[in-house]
């Protein structure tokens, strides 16, 4: 279980030093819900940007307490000497899930624009969810590493570990996606009739 301060298990904000009375008002139940729509392109370019969404829906009849999905990996370790950090982004994400402020407001340098952020890089929320309702977890990103990846996501109830998502069989709300990133962009150009951009070199017209 992917958590606030990067715990393999138990609560997500476990061990973040923080009150143990700080689940205090997150209900400890089970909310099913279902992941309506899950997509990431499989095959990616450097620098081309993507998109990874995921719409949670709530199937439970209670309202969800804070709808929120952790996701692994976006990043990896670099066993590199002399790093100040070992991590390293395989995509840069320019956007996370939820509303941008309007104006904008100052933020640290390393934070996306997006109001799901929460205390830990790799977990976004967005409140409380009624029964039958949808939300959507948009990432922009740019891929920067080329290779094979698995980007694993998972999604929860709350931050504090006692509510609980589970699928309507049980299951715990997570899977998958493989991605290959190629090292360079594939070969585009502007079709002259069209004025579209469409895949492929040019080739001129005979005569």
């Amino acid at each position: 279980m992917l958590g606030l301060c990067g715990a393999s298990a138990g609560a997500l904000a476990a061990g973040c030093g923080e009150s143990r009375h700080q689940d205090a008002g997150e209900p400890k139940a089970h909310y099913t819900v279902q992941v309506t729509d899950a997509s990431f392109p499989s095959l990616q370019a450097v620098a081309r940007p993507a998109q990874m969404v995921l719409d949670v829906r709530n199937t439970s009849a209670r309202t969800l307490p804070d709808v929120t999905v952790a996701v692994k990996s976006f990043d990896y370790l670099s066993d590199y000497p002399g790093l100040a950090s070992r991590r390293r982004p395989i995509w840069v994400v320019d956007e996370g899930p939820g509303r941008i402020a309007k104006p904008p407001v100052e933020t640290v340098q390393v934070d996306p624009p997006g109001s799901g952020t929460t205390a830990n890089y790799d977990v976004w929320a967005l409140g409380p969810l009624a029964p039958g309702a949808t939300r959507s977890f948009v990432w922009h990103l740019s891929p920067v590493k080329p290779g094979s990846y698995h980007v694993a996501y998972r999604v929860y109830a709350g931050l504090n570990g006692r509510a609980q998502a589970v699928l309507a069989d049980g299951a715990a709300p997570a899977s998958t996606f493989v991605v290959h990133v190629a090292g360079r962009p594939p070969q585009t150009h502007v079709d002259p009739t069209t004025g579209k951009v469409v895949a492929g070199p040019y080739v001129p017209p005979e005569g």
